[in-house]
């Protein structure tokens, strides 16, 4: 049997096989009575998402949709949005899909009542403070992928299309006032994106766990995230109906979205450098660049991973746990370099000063600097 709950952590979340069902409800407790569902490109012409917005229509919700959202999401793609949105006189967002999706819908409804430039409410400092909080829009998020978790998250991911710069945009009131988290949803993905996003989870819990921070409530959900991508990512990538290894991965991803609360690290600070400028799968790259990371952390790291290991049943501590980090990136099919993912003549100047200025520099258990960090990514090459 697949599980099913209703939880309250850290917002409603409705989980199960088929509580898509219930899309109407959510939007009603949730107060939206006239939604905009955004979702990506790809997504827009399945049946999941006919399915979607046949049940709006039929709840008297009308069927308008927004798909114009790139795999990496731009304040370009944000502005259409915000433009169907206002034109529509819609009063809410459901958010559906992978990242992409979830992230744009987030930032929908975010800046829908804003006056000032998006990158104003980077997360920076207290910058978040300087949105008007009255004027942003209510959420239902509808995951369609288990990766990312930006269902449960405050923030969304946009890159700059003129400096091709990923910067997280935050505000406590982009987390979705309800969840709906349908394993069955997520059947249909091919199987290089159940990796990709399966290895995004598994990348959010590895980098919070080993994060020095303290936050011993983030932890705990870390090192149980991993256990539950370990036993059941080589299931959903083996089995796409596999209906238990669904759900626990959407466990999964979400949390690794509430245990990074507590901090991320070098392997998405290379990352979102290498998406914006290459175009990558961002949990794809996460699992390219992993075990590098793990090798330029591990003098921070290796009592700590020899821990997790333990627990997870991994035998031989460190070692062992960097080992199966390999086997399971190839049991996935995840490229070995970032050369094999089609990473060619980076400007390694560019990407390091990238690196360094992405908030995740300071969940890293060893510092960065534009030596070791230049270094890092020639041995991701």
């Amino acid at each position: 049997m697949s599980p099913r709950a209703n939880w309250s952590y850290p917002t409603a979340i409705r989980f199960g096989a088929g509580r898509i069902a219930e899309l109407a409800e959510a939007c009603a407790a949730a107060g939206i009575a006239r939604p905009l569902l955004v979702t990506d490109r790809g997504l827009a012409g399945l049946p999941i998402t006919a399915r979607a917005l046949d049940l709006m229509e039929a709840a008297g919700l009308g069927r308008a949709i927004f798909a114009e959202v790139d795999p990496n999401p731009t304040e370009v793609n944000m502005a259409a949005g915000v433009a169907a949105y206002r034109a529509g006189g819609h009063d809410g967002v459901i958010a559906f899909g992978g990242g992409s999706g979830l992230d744009l819908g987030k930032m929908v409804a975010f800046m829908a009542g804003q006056s000032r430039p998006v990158w104003d409410f980077e997360d920076v400092g207290d910058w978040w403070t300087r949105a008007d909080a009255a004027a942003i829009a209510p959420i239902v998020a509808v995951p369609t992928t288990a990766g990312t978790g930006s269902e449960v998250g405050r923030a969304s991911v946009l890159t700059n299309s003129q400096s091709h710069e990923k910067k997280i945009i935050f505000h406590p009131k982009v987390l979705p006032s309800v969840v709906i988290a349908d394993p069955e949803l997520t059947v249909g993905m091919p199987k290089a994106i159940t990796a990709g996003t399966g290895m995004d989870a598994f990348a959010h819990c590895l980098e919070a766990y080993c994060s020095p921070h303290y936050h011993p409530m983030s932890q705990g959900i870390a090192l149980e995230g991993m256990r539950l991508v370990k036993e059941n990512l080589p299931r959903a990538y083996a089995e796409g109906g596999d209906l238990r290894a669904r759900a626990e991965m959407m466990s999964a991803a979400m949390m690794g979205a509430v245990a990074f609360q507590k901090g991320l690290g070098a392997i998405h600070a290379l990352s979102h450098p290498i998406g914006a400028v290459f175009n990558t799968h961002h949990g794809t790259t996460n699992a390219v660049v992993m075990q590098p990371v793990l090798r330029f952390n591990r003098a921070a790291v290796e009592e700590r991973l020899a821990r997790a290991a333990a627990y997870l049943g991994i035998a031989g501590g460190f070692d062992g746990f960097y080992a199966f980090v390999g086997e399971l990136n190839a049991a996935l099919g995840i490229p070995a370099t970032l050369t094999a993912l089609g990473v060619r003549n980076p400007d390694l100047d560019a990407l390091v000063a990238s690196a360094l200025a992405d908030p995740s520099v300071g969940g890293n258990p060893v510092e960065m600097t534009a030596e070791n960090t230049r270094a890092l990514f020639e041995a991701c090459l």
